[in-house]
C-alpha cells in the first residue's frame, strides 16, 4: 500500500511539475545605454565567455551609409574577446562585392584600426547542411568560416528593404553567406547567380533556414547582440538609407537569436515613434522569418526580458 501511495504521489508530482520545467524561457538582457560600457554589460550578463579563435560578425556598411555600428562603440568588446571582425562579399554590386574593394571599405570605415578583418569568402565558399528546411538543404558560407571556433554575432538592428528588418537572423543568414550563397537564399534555393525575383515568403523562410545551418555548425559557441540605434527603415547595405524617424532604444543580448530578434521587434511595436519601421516590417511580411525560425527549432519567440540598467 505504501509503495502504491508513493507511486501515485510521484506521478502527480511529475504531472504538475512538467509545466514548470517547460516554462523556462530564453533570457534577453537589455540596457538603454548605447555605449562601449553598455555593450560590455550585456555581453557580461550572458555568462558565456567568448574564447578560442573568436569571430565577431558585423556589417561593414556600404559607403555612403553612416548607420553601421561605429568602431568606437564595439572596440572594447572586440578587443576583450581578442576577436577578428568577419564579413562576406555582397551579391548586389556596390563597393563590397569584390574582396579587395571590401577590405578597403573596412579600412575606410575604421574597422581595421581596432581588429584584424577577414572577408570569409575572399577565395572560396563551403557548403554546410540545413536541417529541417522547406527550401534549403544546404547553405553556402565563406570558406574561412571554419577558421573560427566561437562566433559573436554583433548586429545593428534596423529595417531592411527586402526582409522588413535586419537583426541577428539576417546577420546569421545573409551575413555569413558567400556572395553566391546570398543569391541562393534570396532565390529560395533556386539559383546561385540570380538573387532577385523569387517568391517573397520563400526568401524570408530561407533566411531562417540558413541561419539555423550556421547555428547548428557552432552549437553552444555563439552569442548574439543587437544594437538598436539609427533605426532607419533601410539597412546598412544601402549607400543612401532613409533618415531614422524614431529614437534609439538600446542594446539587447541573448543566447537565443530568435528570442533576441523577437524582443527587438516587440520594442519597436511598443515605441510611440515606431510607425515607419513597423510599416516596413509588415509590408515585407518580415515577421515570417522569426516565425519560421521558431518552427524549425532555431529558438523561441517567447522570452524573458531582463533590464540591467
Amino acid at each position: 500500500m505504501k509503495i502504491r501511495q508513493f507511486l501515485i504521489c510521484l506521478f502527480l508530482a511529475v504531472v504538475f511539475c512538467m509545466p514548470l520545467f517547460g516554462a523556462d524561457k530564453p533570457v534577453v538582457y537589455m540596457t538603454t545605454k548605447i555605449t562601449p560600457e553598455g555593450l560590455m554589460a550585456v555581453y557580461n550578463s550572458l555568462g558565456l565567455a567568448a574564447n578560442g579563435k573568436v569571430a565577431v560578425k558585423i556589417s561593414t556598411g556600404e559607403p555612403g551609409n553612416t548607420h553601421f555600428l561605429a568602431p568606437s562603440l564595439i572596440k572594447d568588446l572586440v578587443q576583450r574577446v581578442n576577436g577578428t571582425i568577419v564579413e562576406c562579399n555582397t551579391v548586389y554590386g556596390g563597393r563590397r562585392s569584390s574582396t579587395a574593394a571590401h577590405y578597403q571599405v573596412a579600412k575606410d570605415h575604421g574597422f581595421t584600426a581596432i581588429a584584424p578583418v577577414v572577408i570569409m569568402d575572399e577565395k572560396a565558399e563551403i557548403s554546410i547542411p540545413v536541417s529541417g528546411g522547406k527550401h534549403l538543404k544546404e547553405d553556402y558560407v565563406g570558406a574561412r568560416f571554419r577558421e573560427f571556433n566561437f562566433h559573436v554575432v554583433l548586429s545593428h538592428f534596423k529595417g531592411h528593404q527586402m526582409g522588413g528588418f535586419g537583426g541577428a537572423l539576417k546577420n546569421l543568414s545573409i551575413g555569413y553567406a558567400s556572395s553566391a550563397g546570398k543569391a541562393w537564399i534570396h532565390s529560395g534555393g533556386k539559383s546561385k547567380t540570380s538573387a532577385w525575383g523569387g517568391p517573397q515568403n520563400n526568401f524570408l523562410e530561407s533566411m531562417a533556414e540558413a541561419a539555423k545551418a550556421v547555428v547548428d555548425a557552432n552549437k553552444g559557441r555563439m552569442l548574439y547582440i543587437n544594437v538598436m540605434n539609427h533605426l532607419s527603415v533601410d539597412c546598412d547595405c544601402s549607400g543612401r538609407p532613409a533618415k531614422p524617424t524614431m529614437a534609439d532604444i538600446g542594446i539587447l543580448a541573448s543566447l537565443d537569436p530568435v528570442a533576441l530578434d523577437q524582443a527587438c521587434v516587440d520594442l519597436v511595436y511598443a515605441a510611440r515613434d515606431g510607425k515607419d519601421l513597423i510599416e516596413r516590417i509588415e509590408s515585407r511580411n518580415g515577421l515570417l522569418t522569426i516565425t519560421h525560425a521558431e518552427q524549425i527549432g532555431l529558438g523561441s519567440k517567447s522570452y524573458e526580458l531582463r533590464r540591467i540598467d
